[in-house]
């Protein structure tokens, strides 16, 4: 028999950056549909998933502005390649057969839905995936930032953030051998040890809030799953280790 799910809402923050694949650049057919799967496979657990995505694999804001291109407008093309990412993923999922809807926070009537938190609610109720698409919509705060505030909009009972690693270490494991990986942090540590792992605020906003992280790879199939359900190799952010 296989396990039952630990969490009855989750939100799933998805990086540009994971969509590429082996590229430079873009989004890596493979990888989106291999992403997709595992979502999709935890979807029909009974779960109801929420998605926030990124943009880094398109464009990035900080990047641009250290071109010298203002900020905010630099950060609002990175918002616009969120949709596409979005979109992309929203494809990859219906071809799987589960409905899905992408809600931007920047208005785009003619492709997708305006974020509206009770029609995004009900939309889980009914059994569609959502995907929330251009952050916060406002210049200056990340796709985290925005993943920690859709799963307290959303009520989720947690917040996954698939990375490039197997969870948080305490240095960058590709840089550093000596690093040491942590199966569970309170909040705090990750704060006071500026870990890295997602911003500040985006910690700061899931603490407030009682959500916990759980951080694993996303490019271990079939490890959203196993981190649903208790199993794998992950790390768990939450008030008391």
């Amino acid at each position: 028999m296989n396990p039952a799910p630990l969490y009855r809402r989750v939100l799933l923050k998805v990086s540009g950056e994971a969509l590429m694949g082996a590229q430079e650049f873009g989004i890596e057919v493979e990888t989106m549909t291999r992403i997709a799967r595992d979502i999709a496979q935890v979807h029909a657990m009974g779960v109801e998933v929420c998605l926030v995505v990124g943009g880094g694999n398109i464009f990035r804001g900080v990047s641009a502005a250290g071109w010298g291109m203002d900020r905010a407008s630099g950060d609002y093309m990175g918002m616009l390649s969120t949709v596409i990412n979005a979109l992309a993923l929203q494809s990859a999922l219906e071809k799987l057969g589960h409905p899905t809807r992408v809600q931007s926070a920047i208005p785009m009537s003619s492709i997708c839905e305006p974020y509206i938190r009770r029609r995004a609610q009900r939309h889980m109720e009914k059994g569609r995936i959502v995907i929330f698409a251009a952050g916060t919509g406002n210049p200056f705060f990340t796709t985290d930032s925005a993943a920690a505030l859709r799963a307290s909009e959303m009520n989720c009972d947690a917040l996954l953030k698939g990375t490039q690693v197997d969870g948080v270490y305490s240095a960058d494991p590709k840089k550093d051998e000596s690093a040491v990986r942590y199966d569970r942090l309170e909040y705090m540590d990750v704060l006071a040890n500026e870990l890295g792992v997602m911003d500040a605020s985006a910690i700061s906003l899931a603490k407030e809030n009682s959500i916990p992280i759980l951080v694993f790879s996303i490019h271990n199939a079939g490890a959203f799953a196993e981190v649903i359900c208790g199993r794998g190799t992950y790390t768990t952010i939450c008030h008391k280790v």
